[in-house]
C-alpha cells in the first residue's frame, strides 16, 4: 500500500496579474493555476478544496470562528518503498521434521566447556494451567515481580510490612 505525504496550503484570496489576463474572476483563476502548477512540478498532486472552521481571538475575552479555504495536496513519500527490503531467511534443512527437536552437533558439543550450558539455559517458568507440583519447594513467577525476600528495609517499612503480612496470609 502507498503511503503519502500531504500539504495543505492557503487558497489564494487574491487574483494574480498575468500577461492577457483581464477581468476579476480571469485573474483569480489565474492565480490559482499557477499556485496548482507550481505544486505540480514539485511532484505536489492536487486532492481537494476544503472549507474549514479556524478559532480566533477576538478582542481579549472573546473568540470569533473564521472559515479559511485550503487546498490539499498529496505525493508518495520519498525512499519509503527503496528502503523496504525484507530480509529472506534461508529454508529449513529437509531431514528436520517439523515438531522434532534438533539435537546439539557432537562437534558443538565438545566445545562447550562443562559449566557455561548450565549458565546459557534459562529457568523453567511456571504457567498458571501447568501442575502445581512444584509451588511448595518455588513460588509461581509471573515474570513482573520479584518473589524473592527484600532484606535491610528501613525500620518504617518493616513495619508497615509486618503490619499487611496478616492480612496477605489470610487471603
Amino acid at each position: 500500500m502507498p503511503r503519502y505525504e500531504y500539504k495543505v496550503v492557503p487558497a489564494p484570496s487574491k487574483g494574480r496579474k498575468g500577461k492577457g489576463v483581464k477581468g476579476a474572476e480571469a485573474r483569480f483563476s489565474y492565480g490559482l493555476q499557477e499556485l496548482m502548477n507550481e505544486l505540480a512540478g514539485e511532484g505536489w498532486e492536487y486532492q481537494r478544496a476544503e472549507t474549514l472552521p479556524s478559532v480566533e481571538r477576538s478582542g481579549l475575552t472573546s473568540t470569533t470562528t473564521e472559515w479559511r479555504n485550503v487546498l490539499v495536496f498529496r505525493r508518495l513519500r520519498n525512499n519509503d518503498a527503496e528502503a523496504f527490503s525484507p530480509e529472506l531467511l534461508p529454508a529449513p534443512a529437509e531431514d528436520d521434521a517439523p515438531g522434532q527437536r534438533a539435537e546439539k552437533p557432537a562437534a558443538v558439543a565438545a566445545k562447550t566447556p562443562p559449566g557455561t550450558a548450565a549458565q546459557q539455559a534459562p529457568a523453567p517458568v511456571q504457567t498458571p494451567g501447568a501442575a502445581q507440583a512444584s509451588s511448595d519447594d518455588q513460588p509461581w513467577d509471573n515474570g513482573v515481580e520479584d518473589t524473592s525476600d527484600v532484606r535491610g528495609l528501613s525500620a518504617s517499612l518493616e513495619k508497615l510490612a509486618a503490619a499487611r503480612k496478616p492480612s496477605d496470609s489470610a487471603s
